[in-house]
């Protein structure tokens, strides 16, 4: 689903979310559209619009870089890492999977999807290299294309693994977290008509899809972010109507059991929409930070409140 966002500056939330007081602090001036970003050797990494990669450095913010990672203005709207690399794929077909290498920040097109339908949503990766890119529908289901060797050679998925879509389902480009992995395990989760979240054990053999009574009805309703605590498999997952801001009915909602079960949490007494959602480190699911364009929202209770 294609969505725009204007992101001018990046912020960066204190630590000290036991006072719930915020730090905003300008790191970044530039004419750019920012949805992903990384935290890496003391830096905030970057992917955006017109080809655009970089980093600022959080101790000195005068100490940053960019480049460009193509001679065409490409429009970025992920970014992910193994130990070694970074990664970024354009939405627009054809798209390119960029892998850079964080010594030397040289580049290099790894595999490219030439469907006139393609377009790249999400983007995982794991230290040891295994790697999921999640993109708009390829007929009848979700492109999944997957790496377990740090880009070197990927596989889609073919639809007959995969749950077939129902009418108007898609995933959204908003912020590069609809997608998580851990040790193969992987969830991701889609909006629109329905609201589902697909789940596998393995790599992405045997899908699972699940239903989730959220706000849905509409191409510009539905998840559009998630995020776990693997130890405890407790999860949320956050989104609503970027069409219709304030709206806050049944836009979150929380699992205790990996995505076995969802409950809906503080629906109506919410701040509405929300693009993007984050357990808080350490935490075990009890802090979370969740932004949408109109707020930054924060959670001591698993979401509750």
């Amino acid at each position: 689903m294609k969505k725009f966002i204007s992101c001018l500056i990046i912020i960066i939330l204190s630590q000290n979310f036991s006072a719930q007081t915020l730090k905003f602090e300008t790191l970044l001036n530039d004419k750019i559209s920012i949805r992903a970003l990384q935290l890496y050797d003391g830096k905030v990494w970057y992917s955006g619009t017109d080809s655009k990669f970089g980093f600022v450095d959080l101790k000195d913010s005068k100490n940053q870089k960019q480049l460009k990672l193509y001679d065409k203005n490409l429009q970025f709207r992920t970014l992910a890492q193994d130990k070694n690399n970074f990664y970024a794929v354009n939405i627009e077909s054809p798209a390119y999977f960029f892998k850079i290498d964080k010594k030397n920040l040289k580049s290099e097109v790894v595999y490219s999807d030439t469907l006139k339908t393609a377009f790249y949503d999400a983007l995982n990766f794991q230290k040891d290299g295994y790697g999921v890119a999640l993109g708009d529908p390829n007929g009848k289901c979700m492109s999944i294309v997957t790496t377990e060797n740090s880009g070197k050679s990927w596989k889609k998925l073919d639809c007959k693994y995969v749950p077939e879509l129902l009418n108007g389902e898609a995933a959204f480009a908003a912020s590069n977290s609809n997608i998580y992995l851990k040790n193969r395990e992987m969830w991701f989760v889609t909006g629109g008509n329905i609201s589902r979240q697909y789940y596998s054990y393995n790599s992405g053999d045997k899908l699972i899809a699940k239903k989730l009574d959220f706000v849905n009805g509409s191409s510009s309703s539905g998840i559009y972010s998630m995020d776990l605590y693997y130890k405890s498999r407790f999860g949320i997952a956050v989104g609503g109507d970027y069409t219709k801001q304030a709206e806050n009915i049944n836009n979150i909602a929380t699992t205790n059991d990996g995505g076995e079960t969802w409950q809906i949490q503080a629906s109506g007494k919410n701040a509405g929409y929300m693009t993007c959602v984050k357990i808080r480190p350490n935490s075990k699911g009890k802090d979370i930070v969740a932004v949408g364009d109109q707020h930054i929202s924060f959670s001591n209770d698993f979401g509750k409140t």
